[in-house]
């Protein structure tokens, strides 16, 4: 039984991105809890690993690794989501129960932040008996996106809309939006689009060492993002982008 839960948003892969709360979260937590999803992602449970040994000294709360449930991709979308949500509720809590007799504050180091196209606090929500929960911010793939291209998301007094590239492919381009920031999009959504008409601005391990980015009119570069993509996956095993799409004038 765990009394409390911390979520804890570390960035998109800069050590540096985590702030003072999280790191005193980090060392005020009696467990953390590092999920693994595969050798071929290894990386990603060895950053947070990394940020661990940044920000802890001698005094080390219990660490404890446990392999993640993979989502079931031949089932329908959203059905496939809620089992799989169930999986990991049952997965955090089965790790709790075999680490320490009893557990006040667990944490877990969230990529990017809990508010944006993550489920942790809907997966948090099935856990029973349910713990208080804090929630640590932490900044957002969109966020270190723009840092990176030095651009604003919005033009001067106008709204823009955060969607991801199902929805895109599906959709269409949303109305009464001339700017669009696109998320867990894995087959190029942007190539359903007219080339002619967008901007793009792209980026891959945004605010990693490995970070690649592009950015120009859709119709020159969008071949160049399906190969830089297509390749820097089959390197590194995994693939993490965004971009943001704005209709030319």
């Amino acid at each position: 039984m765990m009394n409390e839960l911390t979520l804890i948003g570390i960035g998109t892969g800069n050590p540096d991105h985590l702030t003072f709360q999280g790191a005193q979260a980090i060392r005020e937590a009696d467990l953390i809890l590092i999920p693994r999803k595969g050798s071929d992602k290894s990386d990603l449970a060895d950053l947070r690993l990394t940020i661990c040994d940044r920000v802890l000294g001698h005094q080390r709360p219990e660490i404890v690794e446990f392999d993640l449930p993979k989502r079931d991709a031949d089932a329908a979308y959203l059905d496939g989501v809620d089992d799989w949500h169930d999986a990991i509720a049952v997965a955090w809590q089965t790790a709790v129960q075999t680490s320490l007799p009893e557990v006040k504050n667990v944490a877990l180091l969230i990529w990017g932040d809990p508010s944006l196209y993550d489920s942790s606090l809907r997966i948090a929500a099935r856990l029973n008996p349910l713990p208080k929960l804090t929630v640590i911010p932490g900044i957002t793939s969109l966020q270190a996106l723009t840092a990176a291209h030095a651009i604003p998301i919005n033009e001067i007094g106008a709204p823009f809309l955060v969607t991801t590239g199902r929805q895109l492919r599906d959709n269409g381009w949303p109305q009464d939006v001339d700017t669009i920031a696109i998320m867990l999009d894995g087959s190029c959504a942007f190539t359903t689009l007219d080339p002619d008409k967008y901007h793009i601005w792209w980026g891959a391990y945004v605010a990693m060492p490995n970070q690649i980015l592009v950015q120009g009119p859709l119709a020159d570069v969008s071949d160049q993002i399906k190969q830089t993509r297509a390749t820097a996956r089959a390197d590194h095993g995994w693939i993490m982008d965004i971009y943001i799409l704005r209709k030319t004038k």
